[in-house]
């Protein structure tokens, strides 16, 4: 593997790895190479601290007056001698290797040789690959350490390591394209990435996939952006695929100019049913030059252009269908949102993705399990443009029930009615379950908990949001809460008078003192549920939470009830425990809204017509009285109660 990447690294695919590590048709370096490579392996019988000391002493007088073993790049001289040292990739190693030595070797070309060669992005990624493979059990860390002050955290539950991952290099990308608003798909790519990012002391790249202007709005990428900050993502820096679209360009015309690409102007039915038989383009087998012209025809925007795409040859016989002569580039006259008219055609995600990976220094891609087949081809471009690789590291989509996914569907929703906007709470887009009131933090655990697995589930929404309660509940501030229209009165004989503004404390949470507290307004006339009042006989102790215990006097004709205050009432002898509200003017008027699925079938076959499932029912409003403090929330604050479960404030009446 060393041999492989290093090569790659130093002179291009399509070199040799002899070329690059062996000499290549230096007969003498060449010469000189096997007598180190044959001096190591020589000592190869020996301990490994003979070996070290062997090595160091030989090495101490060659290095005297060069960087490398022999001649001024890596060769084979030096891998083998450093494999004799026991490989001392990692910080633990090169360790070992001083301590055989004495700590004044910190100071010899031997040791400065070692650790720059343990610092050779090739030697790292295969130390990460090696360390991973021969892991000895599932809750091993299975991660090489370069350095002592590089500390990971655990990795989260749900989540794998990044192979090859070098701490410190890892480079990652959220690759959206500016077409529409982000969903909760989105979201587990977009925190996966930015979890490995940050894990691996890396960077995360925010880069519009901007290469088809019919899509494209200024508006989504806004949106786009926006979005990131509801999901508490940062990226280190924001690029456009756009900004690359001369360079991709140069590579197209290197693609046709080396036999790589041709041009085609079959119809696209009768293209689709080629690669389908496997058969060969009339014209793959053009020259270069003729490729050349109808390349600049597409590019003039001309209709008779229109009807010519660029075209990689791979080969038409492969099992994947990807990598039978993919179309690299069309043309599109729409003007781009950027860019405006200086393009009359556009590359496609299959071109410029693997090229501007490449080049933006992305180390992993992190595509879903439906780019398999494509992944394929994307190496091949990289290799066949003579790129710097990029790993890719595969997950499975986030789907759910009941639920659709489909930007083109998504806005026919919008553009029907059907939802009051991209951020309607019933909306899988990421503004619709923020307003919702998805908290962060649970939607991040929730994502990375299924982040490994590459199997497709359809999720429910019920999990999704009782992970989200379960978190929430922990900072949400209670309130009392009663239904407007569906209660009873309960009058307490001995209770404060209305205007005498008796109040009790109480905690905002009973979990967190810390949150501070509330006033709970007392009154001789309270309101209890009427569901609650059911039952309730005369004689029978109750408790009105967070004053105290009632008895019952009294049952009236309309339902309403009559009792007296007893403050020495055994409270936990006491039931049922009910909430209550004052009946007084101050109290708040809130209207409660609850949601359901758009649509009513859990999976959507193929065939299926979404509209055929459309759910009629999908807003349910209760109006309640809430006590004086709920005045005081902002938009965006979540509060509950016993009997109003968990909401979050949207917008004041």
């Amino acid at each position: 593997y060393v041999a492989r990447r290093a090569a790659a690294d130093a002179v291009g695919y399509g070199s040799t790895t002899a070329t690059a590590l062996t000499g290549g048709d230096d007969v003498a370096t060449a010469a000189t190479i096997e007598q180190w490579v044959d001096y190591a392996t020589s000592l190869s019988k020996f301990s490994l601290a003979r070996r070290v000391r062997a090595v160091s002493s030989t090495l101490n007088a060659a290095l005297a007056g060069r960087t490398y073993a022999v001649g001024s790049s890596l060769t084979l001289a030096d891998l083998a001698l450093f494999a004799s040292l026991g490989f001392p990739s990692q910080y633990v190693d090169q360790q070992t290797v001083l301590d055989v030595l004495g700590a004044d070797a910190a100071q010899t070309p031997t040791y400065r040789w070692m650790r720059m060669l343990a610092a050779h992005p090739a030697i790292r990624e295969a130390t990460q690959l090696a360390v991973g493979i021969t892991q000895l059990s599932a809750t091993e860390t299975a991660e090489a350490v370069f350095g002592p002050t590089i500390e990971l955290d655990p990795l989260v539950s749900g989540m794998s390591p990044l192979a090859g991952a070098v701490p410190g290099s890892v480079v990652t990308r959220f690759p959206p394209e500016p077409s529409g608003y982000l969903h909760i798909g989105h979201a587990k790519a977009v925190l996966m990435n930015e979890y490995y990012a940050r894990r691996y002391k890396g960077r995360l790249i925010a880069r519009f996939d901007d290469t088809n202007p019919s899509k494209e709005k200024e508006e989504f990428q806004s949106s786009i952006l926006e979005d990131l900050g509801k999901l508490g993502v940062k990226p280190d820096v924001v690029t456009f695929t756009s900004d690359y679209f001369e360079t991709i360009r140069q590579y197209a015309l290197h693609m046709i100019q080396t036999g790589l690409a041709f041009m085609d102007d079959t119809p696209q039915d009768a293209m689709q049913k080629e690669r389908m038989d496997r058969v060969d383009s009339k014209h793959r087998n053009q020259s270069p030059a003729e490729a050349m012209e109808y390349f600049n025809l597409m590019c003039s925007g001309s209709e008779e252009g229109a009807k010519w795409c660029l075209r990689a040859k791979i080969d038409m016989q492969s099992v994947n269908g990807t990598m039978r002569d993919p179309v690299m580039y069309r043309q599109n006259t729409t003007p781009h949102h950027r860019a405006g008219t200086k393009y009359k055609a556009y590359p496609t995600y299959d071109l410029a993705c693997p090229i501007v990976d490449s080049i933006e220094g992305v180390t992993h891609a992190l595509r879903t399990t439906e780019y398999n087949d494509r992944d394929e081809q994307y190496g091949w471009i990289q290799k066949a443009l003579g790129l710097r690789r990029t790993r890719i590291h595969a997950f499975a989509r986030m789907n759910f029930v009941n639920t659709e996914l489909s930007k083109r569907k998504l806005t026919w929703f919008v553009e029907n009615g059907n939802v009051t906007g991209w951020d309607d709470p019933r909306f899988p887009t990421v503004r619709g379950v923020v307003r919702r009131g998805i908290d962060i933090e649970a939607l991040r655990s929730f994502m990375l908990s299924q982040g490994a697995s590459r199997r497709i589930v359809n999720m429910e929404w019920s999990k999704f949001w009782a992970l989200n309660k379960q978190q929430i509940d922990k900072f949400s501030a209670r309130y009392m809460a009663i239904d407007a229209s569906d209660n009873v009165k309960l009058t307490v004989s001995n209770g404060p008078e209305g205007d005498s503004h008796t109040y009790v404390s109480a905690d905002l949470h009973p979990k967190d003192a810390g949150m501070g507290k509330r006033l709970v307004r007392q009154s001789k006339t309270c309101l209890i549920e009427k569901v609650d009042a059911e039952g309730i006989t005369v004689g029978q102790n109750i408790v009105l939470m967070r004053w105290g215990v009632i008895n019952i006097t009294k049952i009236n004709d309309d339902g309403s009830l009559e009792g007296t205050y007893d403050p020495e009432g055994d409270i936990k002898a006491a039931k049922p425990k009910l909430s209550w509200l004052a009946d007084v003017s101050e109290n708040t008027p809130v209207v409660l809204t609850e949601f359901d699925n758009l649509i009513t079938k859990d999976k959507l076959d193929e065939g299926d017509d979404f509209k055929d499932f459309i759910n009629p029912n999908t807003l349910a409003e209760t109006k309640v009285v809430g006590d004086a403090g709920l005045k005081n929330l902002k938009e965006h604050d979540i509060f509950s109660s016993s009997v109003v479960d968990t909401f979050v404030l949207t917008s004041r009446i």
